[in-house]
Formats: structure tokens, C-alpha cells, sequence
């Protein structure tokens, strides 16, 4: 192959994210050329509602996937937390790449940790998943709507006059785009787990393509991807997607892999949290079982109370 073209989100840090992936590539093949084509997604335009009442499966990824089912590109560049947790129809997930820090962050302009949040203190995010964690330490906090790429979020949380007194967000996306000096408190996995795949990238491409398929193996990461396998299949043995509030993060220990999984009410009023361990090339299996650990727990009957 001469030429290859990749498929990314406008966003910023989709941006980066793609530059990444075509770095890592050229350095592994000098001669190859490399195209990018920029794509709107449905999530990406419409900003005015919270992620969960827009609902789907496909939100950021459906424009990306449909280019390259004609063609149009040779691969997507999408954070893994977007990802559907079946594979689309002739589609596939070609390479994984080391993963950033999977952990979710506190951004405020005063510098407050969960602790030191005033009584009733505004906290901006549109994540059930992150949420209901934070109500089930903090009921008195008020949650309030957030969306907008990461720079955005990240102006509006040091906003002097702004109406957040912190937000929620990944810290791989503060890190990537540079911006982890706000950070102001790396929040804790036992406070908060993760959602299944945060901070890993994920490269896109046909099934039939055996070409590009050869090109991706040289930048894949194969315990990131045992990683991220367990947790999107505890995420599918619950039978959700990206929306619900469901948290997941696997840690590998030479050949074993250990699962944590969390579901919770949307007012965070009750939450369970599961650990499952077993070896890494069990992963899916491990994430499956784990599901089924939480779901004999009441999973199913909090699930379904998140919509009520």
C-alpha cells in the first residue's frame, strides 16, 4: 500500500488521537502516505441535550463507520469508550494502542478535591456513570449538564463567573491535549471506576482488508486490548452501551487479569461493585462472568430503575 486514509471526529483531541495512530504507522513504514478525512458526527452536533437522553448505540462513531463500509476511508480513529461492544457488520478493531491513564479527574477553578466541595457545590458532567459515583459519596452535590469537547469543558470549569464548582472528565484527554495542569484531583477507582475502554484508542477497519489489517499489527498493544476486552464484555453482559451508569477497569499482574466492575442507581442511592480474576487470555470470559456476578447481585433491577 502506498496510500492510506484515515477517517477522524473534528475535535481536538480526536485530532491528536488520529496524528498518533499516522505517527506510530510512518515510523513503522517511511513510505507510506497518509490521508485524513474529518467527519461530523451525530454527538457532535447535538450539544444541547445530555449524552443519555440522546441515547443509541453509535453516537461518535456511525458517520466514521459508514465511510468505511464504502470506502471512503481505510480506517477510523475513535476512543474506545465510543465503540459499540459488538463489532458493526464487516468491521473490526485492527489495533489497540498502549493506553493512556484510564482514570476520571476533578477540574476546578479553586482547586477543590470531592472532599473539599462546599455543601451543595455544582459539578458539571453528562455522564450517569460518573454521577451517580459521585452521589453515592456526595448526595448534597448538584450535577449540571455538561458537553462540549475537552477544551471547551475545560474553559468553562475555570470560568470565574462560571456556574460549575467542578467538573468530570478522563484525564487520557487532559493528558493527550496537554492540558493536566487543571487537573485538581486524580479521583480514586474505589470512588471511581472508570467507563470500559477509557483512555485506550481504537483503530477501525474492514474485515476484508488484509492489507491495512498486516499494517496494524505493528502498533497494536495486546494487554490493552485483554484489558478493554473484559471490560466491554462486562458492559455487554449487562446488555448496555455507553450511556448507563456501569464503570469497569481490568488490571493485568503477569498472566492474570484482574476485573472491577461497577453498577449503580442514577441518584447513586445503591451501588455494587464486583472483582473477578482469572488468566488474560480468558478475557472476555472473565468480563462475562463478572456480568453475571453483578447481575446476581440486582444489577438488572438498578438498571432498570436508571430509566424510571
Amino acid at each position: 500500500m502506498d496510500t492510506i486514509t484515515f477517517g477522524t471526529r473534528g475535535s481536538a483531541l480526536a485530532r491528536r488521537q488520529t496524528d498518533t495512530v499516522a505517527q506510530l504507522l510512518h515510523r513503522h513504514f517511511p513510505h507510506l502516505k497518509i490521508e485524513t478525512t474529518v467527519f461530523t458526527t451525530r454527538g457532535d452536533k447535538e450539544l444541547s441535550k445530555p449524552l443519555p437522553e440522546i441515547g443509541g448505540k453509535g453516537l461518535f462513531t456511525a458517520e466514521l463507520e459508514a465511510a468505511l463500509r464504502s470506502g471512503e476511508i481505510d480506517l477510523a480513529v475513535h476512543s474506545l469508550k465510543d465503540l459499540p461492544t459488538e463489532d458493526p457488520r464487516g468491521l473490526t478493531i485492527g489495533a489497540v494502542l498502549p493506553r493512556e491513564n484510564p482514570a476520571d479527574v476533578l477540574v476546578s477553578r479553586a482547586d477543590f478535591t470531592l472532599t473539599d466541595l462546599p455543601r451543595g457545590a455544582t459539578v458539571g458532567t453528562s455522564s450517569l456513570r460518573r454521577a451517580s459515583q459521585l452521589l453515592a459519596r456526595r448526595p448534597d452535590l448538584k450535577i449540571i449538564s455538561l458537553r462540549g469537547n475537552v477544551d471547551t469543558r475545560v474553559k468553562k470549569a475555570l470560568n470565574p463567573d462560571g456556574e460549575y464548582d467542578a467538573i468530570v472528565l478522563a484525564a487520557a484527554g487532559l493528558n493527550r491535549m496537554g492540558l493536566s495542569a487543571h487537573i485538581s484531583q486524580i479521583l480514586p477507582f474505589g470512588v471511581m471506576l472508570p467507563a470500559p475502554g477509557q483512555g485506550a484508542v481504537a483503530v477501525q477497519c474492514r474485515v476484508e482488508d488484509a492489507d491495512t489489517r498486516r499494517l496494524l499489527t505493528e502498533i497494536h498493544h495486546p494487554p490493552t486490548l485483554a484489558a478493554v476486552t473484559a471490560e466491554r464484555a462486562f458492559l455487554a453482559g449487562l446488555g448496555g452501551g455507553c450511556s448507563i451508569p456501569v464503570g469497569a477497569l481490568a488490571t493485568q499482574s503477569g498472566d492474570t487479569l484482574t476485573v472491577r466492575g461497577m453498577v449503580a442507581a442514577a441518584d447513586g442511592s445503591r451501588l455494587i461493585r464486583v472483582t473477578h480474576s482469572g488468566a488474560a487470555a480468558n478475557a472476555a470470559q472473565l468480563g462475562a462472568e463478572l456480568a453475571e456476578m453483578a447481575l446476581a447481585k440486582g444489577a438488572a433491577d438498578i438498571l432498570g430503575g436508571s430509566y424510571a
